[in-house]
């Protein structure tokens, strides 16, 4: 029994047994064998099984995440049956008398070593391919297993150093009942995907992977950061109780999903959801959104071994807008870069990815790219109630830019006789410092403002929100946050614009009621927040809330805000 603390990344609680999503040692040593037809035999042995397995995992991930996800795993069926590669290995094995593992591994190094050398992308890409197809052949002739979150088929918890948002986006929610990793905060890519999945998750617990065992019985308390492993029956049963209490507080905010988002004193605020793909719409009606206030259109693009093509992204793009039934959906334009990266982009490796060459720098400079994306987004239009923001603006100069550049795709499809709706807000998110402070002039020319708190906070603390060294200086509630984020609601509002907030502070129940107080017109958040958000406003008068937001204002430290935002809400 013993217990390790993290950082609450998506709220609940998980009971199960511990699966460690953890890279197995494939080291490879060379061997000469006697029996040559036995290994050779060995050897196809093991390409079956990587087979066998590779379309298990196809089937599941076309039923799971579609045609164009799966298509990775064609390929790598492809590799397994490419003579040009298999008949080298068998050859190696015969003359030279080497093990199989040996004589793929080497045949193997010689191929992705020709093809990463090339300039043909295609073959660029084969070089991946064939890389991950090794590994899994390794893997079965080295009799080791090769973890994979899509092959899990009973319940568990998964124990990792980090999780992709392409691994979390595989996790199946029946199987997959939390998971806690070593590394990463509230704001890492993993931690939102877990809240969409509604899967309970700590993360920055540092020694996970090294303390936890396969197999071993974990509690994840999503609800203080706290993880228990190999618990005493007594406090599996504590746990078992809160979990059904947190639970029956669950189906009481389930009561509020078909009603609007009202102060006591009658004001209205909009709360709207997060999303990263079509399949998350689910969520939002299930959790009452009152719209989509941000859709990360970035998941279209990762996971794949191409850009998705003009097509995918309509389809993509208008299946949203139609599931919304009307109700407004800000689509952010692409946001790669920091710590979402497209490996068949090749974009140079950077000190600070997350101060670089991403989201709308990036878009500006690769135009194709840009209209492809801005193409579908217009001709989705007429779908539903579409908003454009463009993120990681920092000048005026930038948004006149990608305003132009939209204008510009717009003015063709007219040409081409194809419809575009004629009510397209466009917008930006504030996660600069700079474009806070230049709010009243920017509120000019956008249609509404969306402030990106994950960054903006980051930004302002010069503190990088993924390493949990500095975690400490993540401070929604930080007296300078605040002013910035007063700056940019004022100017809004002075222009007879409205502004929302897409940032993981929005569905904070501690900022919440400091956020109306500010005026706030739209809080997005991950879906499950939303009804628990819904019922603390339901009980918070607006005025009073005001007169918290300017008490706060003036103080000097984050402790002094928390502790008046607590005494407001509980007198």
């Amino acid at each position: 029994m013993g217990s390790l603390t993290g950082i609450a990344a998506s709220s609940g609680i998980a009971i199960a047994k511990a699966y460690r999503l953890i890279e197995p040692d494939l080291t490879v040593n060379q061997a000469k064998i006697e029996d040559v037809a036995k290994e050779i035999e060995r050897f196809e042995n093991a390409i079956a099984e990587a087979k066998q397995e590779l379309e298990l995992i196809r089937q599941k991930a076309e039923i799971d995440l579609g045609k164009d996800k799966a298509a990775i795993f064609e390929a790598h069926l492809l590799v397994l049956n490419d003579p040009e590669l298999l008949n080298p290995i068998k050859d190696q094995i015969q003359a030279d008398q080497m093990n199989a593992e040996a004589a793929l591994k080497n045949t193997a190094d010689q191929f992705i070593s020709l093809f990463e050398q090339m300039d043909n992308e295609y073959m660029k890409e084969r070089a991946a391919d064939i890389r991950d197809v090794t590994k899994r052949v390794l893997a079965h002739l080295l009799k080791v297993e090769l973890s994979n979150p899509s092959l899990i088929s009973e319940e568990v918890i998964v124990v990792a150093e980090d999780l992709t948002p392409s691994d979390t986006a595989q996790l199946n929610r029946q199987f997959v009942k939390g998971f806690t990793t070593n590394i990463g905060g509230r704001t890492s890519h993993s931690a939102i995907m877990a809240r969409s999945l509604e899967i309970p998750a700590v993360v920055g617990t540092k020694t996970a992977t090294e303390e936890i065992q396969n197999g071993d019985i974990v509690i994840v308390d999503g609800l203080s950061g706290e993880v228990h492993l190999n618990p005493s029956e007594e406090l599996v049963q504590q746990y078992r109780e809160k979990q059904a209490a947190y639970e029956a507080e669950k189906a009481e905010w389930a009561k509020l999903v078909n009603e609007k988002t009202t102060s006591v004193d009658g004001h209205h605020v909009e709360l709207a959801a997060n999303i990263g793909t079509p399949a998350d719409l689910v969520g939002v009606v299930n959790n009452g959104g009152e719209g989509v206030g941000l859709y990360r259109t970035e998941f279209l693009y990762m996971g794949r071994t191409q850009l998705p093509t003009e097509e995918e992204q309509y389809a993509a793009y208008k299946e949203v807008l139609e599931g919304m039934a009307g109700k407004p959906v800000v689509v952010r334009t692409l946001d790669i870069g920091g710590d979402k990266e497209l490996p068949y982009l090749h974009l140079p490796k950077e000190m600070n990815p997350f101060l670089g060459y991403r989201a709308i720098r990036l878009c500006l400079e690769e135009q194709e790219i840009f209209r492809t994306q801005l193409r579908a987004l217009l001709r989705a239009s007429t779908a539903g109630n579409l908003k454009i923001m463009f993120p990681m603006i920092a000048t005026l100069d930038e948004f006149r830019q990608a305003k132009a550049v939209l204008e510009e795709e717009k003015q063709k499809l007219i040409a081409e006789g194809i419809a575009v709706s004629d009510n397209i807000e466009i917008g930006i998110m504030v996660e600069i410092p700079s474009t806070a402070i230049l709010a009243d002039q920017f509120a000019k020319e956008v249609d509404f403002f969306s402030i990106g708190t994950n960054d903006l906070i980051q930004y302002t603390m010069a503190a990088d929100r993924m390493n949990e060294r500095v975690s400490y200086l993540y401070q929604p509630y930080s007296p300078s946050i605040l002013r910035l984020v007063k700056m940019v609601i004022d100017a809004a509002h002075k222009e007879g614009k409205w502004a929302g907030m897409c940032g993981e502070m929005a569905g904070d129940e501690t900022a919440i009621p400091v956020l109306l107080g500010l005026g706030l017109d739209e809080f997005s958040m991950s879906a499950t927040s939303i009804l628990k958000a819904r019922s603390l406003i339901s009980r918070l008068n607006k005025a009073d809330m005001e007169q918290l937001a300017e008490s706060v204002l003036q103080m000097s430290t984050t402790e002094d805000v928390v502790a008046a935002i607590e005494k407001a809400i509980n007198k």
